[in-house]
């Protein structure tokens, strides 16, 4: 199967043979300057600002979303929510669970977020904003430098799920003034399912130490206070620790993290370039769009997109990716990220092709 998703992606062959190898004890010397290593250079990759520190979550994208809005943000805050899609809608469900008082900028889906929606939250005294770095669920990439123009004109803590996005897309929480962003091991880094990473800037750091969540597993100033000795509270996925170590090492090698966003570019581009004369429209504009993954809606009133992913998994061995609720019959996506080349972008591209001669496009 080649695998055209947004997570889990595609492994390359370095990743998959440290896999096999036996898990080590953890709690040594030699684990501490792994894992410092690791939050040195995600620090680096997310450019962020000299005293940032990583928060190494066992768990899904997800559990660092839930444990931001609870770390960062109190029943005291007023926050604004992005809701663009699934993801947005997340963080919007997260603030109701955790009552935080929040405002829901509900986006079209497809859409993206601009000025004018802004302009109604200026000066109004709000603490917080959560957004996407991309909506997964639609492919629109946020203008993040207008995002956080906007947080520093209003004294506002930036808090960015950069899940999909990190590693396809810019992200600088030095130029873009953010103060906390999360990302996952299954996503660009392809890696296996199982750790979610949160770089916290000083303010981020400040908040979490001030807030102190009564929790236990997502206590933050726990992890703090552990990463000091390059540990974590708790056993952490450590097989998927050491491929990222192997991972983020080759990436600095080969070029840092502004050749993977110029990869991954390129590689949407190629797609897109090559399904131009198919009968499918993109579901956001291109110049809205992010490198991670490409939405595409089918012309033809007759194609089902879910059906239309069935075919392609059982017919040609490629998982595209589906969408749920609303989007599910009308949308589908196709990824940019993991270990995927153009030689596996033409095999997919051929069977949209063949699909099309056998007038099931």
């Amino acid at each position: 199967m080649i695998n055209f998703t947004v997570g889990p992606v595609q492994m390359d062959k370095e990743t998959r043979d440290l896999g096999i190898e036996q898990i080590p004890y953890f709690r040594t010397p030699e684990f501490s300057e792994l894992m410092k290593e690791n939050e040195k250079l995600l620090c680096s990759f997310f450019d962020a600002p000299d005293e940032s520190r990583v928060i190494f979550l066992t768990g899904s994208g997800t559990a660092s979303m839930e444990g931001g809005v609870m770390n960062f943000f109190t029943p005291e805050d007023k926050v604004i929510v992005v809701n663009g899609g699934s993801f947005g809608h997340r963080l919007v469900e997260l603030c109701q669970i955790h009552e935080i008082p929040y405002a829901e900028i509900k986006l079209d889906y497809g859409k993206p977020l601009t000025e004018d929606h802004l302009k109604e939250f200026e000066g109004k005294g709000y603490t917080g904003f959560l957004v996407q770095l991309c909506e997964t669920s639609t492919g629109v990439l946020y203008n993040m430098n207008m995002i956080g123009d906007f947080c520093r004109r209003n004294g506002i803590f930036l808090f960015v799920d950069a899940v999909s996005g990190f590693m396809a897309d810019e992200i600088s929480m030095k130029k873009m003034g953010i103060n906390a962003a999360i990302t996952g091991s299954q996503k660009a880094l392809a890696l296996p399912p199982s750790m979610s990473f949160t770089i916290m800037d000083g303010k981020a750091i400040e908040r979490c130490q001030k807030i102190n969540v009564k929790n236990l597993y997502f206590n933050y100033p726990d992890y703090l206070k552990n990463g000091e000795r390059g540990q974590t509270p708790f056993t952490p996925a450590v097989g998927t620790l050491i491929q990222l170590n192997e991972k983020l090492k080759r990436i600095e090698a080969t070029g840092g993290i502004k050749k993977q966003n110029e990869l991954a570019r390129e590689k949407a581009a190629y797609f897109r370039n090559k399904i131009k004369s198919l009968p499918f429209k993109l579901f956001s504009e291109e110049k809205d769009s992010s490198n991670c993954v490409t939405a595409l809606c089918p012309t033809n009133p007759n194609v089902n997109a879910h059906k239309l992913f069935e075919l392609i998994k059982d017919e040609y061995g490629i998982w595209i990716c589906p969408n749920a609720g609303d989007m599910a019959e009308k949308v589908f996506r196709v990824g940019h990220i993991g270990s995927i080349s153009k030689k596996e972008i033409d095999i997919l591209v051929d069977a949209f092709f063949d699909l099309q001669k056998r007038n099931l496009l």
